[in-house]
C-alpha cells in the first residue's frame, strides 16, 4: 500500500501545482483530471486500510474465542478421560468406582452445560433467537428475576434491596429479560464476601428505563470494564479470588441487551463493588398500548 501511496501523493502536489500555474483551459482541466484521479486512489488507500484492520481485528477475536473455547472444553475433558482410564485399568477399589462415577457423571453435565449455552450464545448472537416483543411490567420482571436468583442461592439466601419505581414498563422478551437481571444479581452474589449487600434497583432515565444492581464487592479494575463483557472474559481480581465460572453470564447479558435496543453498562473500580445498569429504551405511550401483555402473572 505505501508503494501505491507516496506516487499517488506525489501526483496530488503536481495536480496542485499545475492548476495552479495553467493559464489556459487545457492545463486547467489535465489538473483537475490528476487530482481527482489521485483522491480516488488516496481514498482507495484508506479504505483498504480500514478493511485490512477490521480483518485483522475480526481474526483475532476468532482466535481468542478458539483459544477460550479450547480452554474450558480442556478441564472437563481430561477430567473425564482420567477417571475413564481409572475404571478401565481397575486402578480403583470397589467403594472408590462409585465416587468415580458421580464425578464422571458431574463432569459431563457441566460439558453438556457448557456446550448447550455456548450454542444459546451463538443462536442470539446471530439473529436465529426469537426474542417476543410484549408489554414487560417492570416490576413482575424484578420479582421473576428475583425468584431465579433465590433458586440459584438457595444453600445461601440473601436478602436484596429493592426500589422499584411504580408503573415502569418496556416492550422486549420477558424470559430473556429476566435471565440478563438474575444474571446481574447472582454476579453480584458470587463477588461479594460475607457481608453481601445487594440493591436492585429500576427507574425511568430520560428515553431510558434503567434496572441496576449494586454491591459492595471486589470490585472490577477500569481497564477491564470493556472485556468483561467478551465471551469467557473475566476480571484479574476474580480470576486471583478463585470464583467458579466460565466467564458466559456478562455475555448473556450484553445479548439480549443489544436485542432489545438496549445497552450494559458498568461503574466500578477495584475493590469498592460494582454497578452494572441494564438499559432499555422507554416505550412511548401508544406503543405499550398496541404491544399485548405480558402472558401469564408474575412467578413468585
Amino acid at each position: 500500500m505505501l508503494a501505491v501511496l507516496v506516487p499517488t501523493v506525489l501526483m496530488i502536489v503536481v495536480g496542485i501545482v499545475l492548476l495552479a500555474v495553467a493559464d489556459d483551459a487545457g492545463g486547467i482541466v489535465a489538473a483537475i483530471l490528476i487530482l481527482t484521479l489521485t483522491t480516488t486512489g488516496v481514498t482507495g488507500y484508506i479504505l483498504g486500510s480500514i478493511f485490512v484492520g477490521k480483518g485483522a481485528s475480526l481474526a483475532r477475536v476468532q482466535n481468542d474465542f478458539l483459544s477460550s473455547v479450547s480452554h474450558e472444553l480442556r478441564t472437563p475433558l481430561t477430567s473425564t478421560r482420567l477417571l475413564l482410564e481409572s475404571l478401565r485399568d481397575g486402578r480403583l477399589p470397589i467403594e472408590d468406582q462409585h465416587k468415580a462415577l458421580a464425578l464422571l457423571a458431574r463432569e459431563i453435565d457441566r460439558l453438556d452445560e457448557l456446550v448447550g449455552r455456548l450454542l444459546e450464545l451463538s443462536k442470539m448472537e446471530s439473529g436465529r433467537h426469537a426474542f417476543e416483543r410484549r408489554r414487560v411490567d417492570v416490576t413482575e420482571l424484578v420479582h421473576d428475576a428475583l425468584a431465579a436468583f433465590d433458586a440459584a442461592t438457595l444453600g445461601r439466601p440473601t436478602t436484596i434491596a429493592l426500589d422499584v419505581a411504580p408503573d415502569l414498563a418496556v416492550i422486549g422478551d420477558r424470559q430473556t429479560l429476566t435471565r440478563a437481571i438474575a444474571n446481574l444479581l447472582i454476579n453480584a452474589w458470587k463477588y461479594t464476601g460475607e457481608d453481601k449487600q445487594i440493591e436492585l434497583s429500576a427507574y425511568g432515565n430520560g428515553r431510558w428505563v434503567d434496572i441496576a444492581v449494586r454491591d459492595n464487592g471486589i470490585g472490577i479494575e477500569r481497564g477491564e470494564h470493556f472485556d468483561i463483557f467478551d465471551e469467557f472474559s473475566r476480571g484479574k481480581a476474580a480470576v486471583e479470588r478463585g470464583t467458579p465460572g466460565v466467564g458466559l453470564g456478562l455475555a448473556f447479558v450484553r445479548t439480549i441487551a443489544r436485542a432489545h435496543r438496549g445497552k450494559i453498562e458498568v461503574t466500578s473500580r477495584g475493590g469498592h463493588g460494582s454497578e452494572f445498569r441494564l438499559r432499555l429504551p422507554q416505550p412511548k405511550a401508544e406503543a405499550l398500548l398496541a404491544a399485548a401483555p405480558a402472558i401469564g402473572p408474575a412467578r413468585s
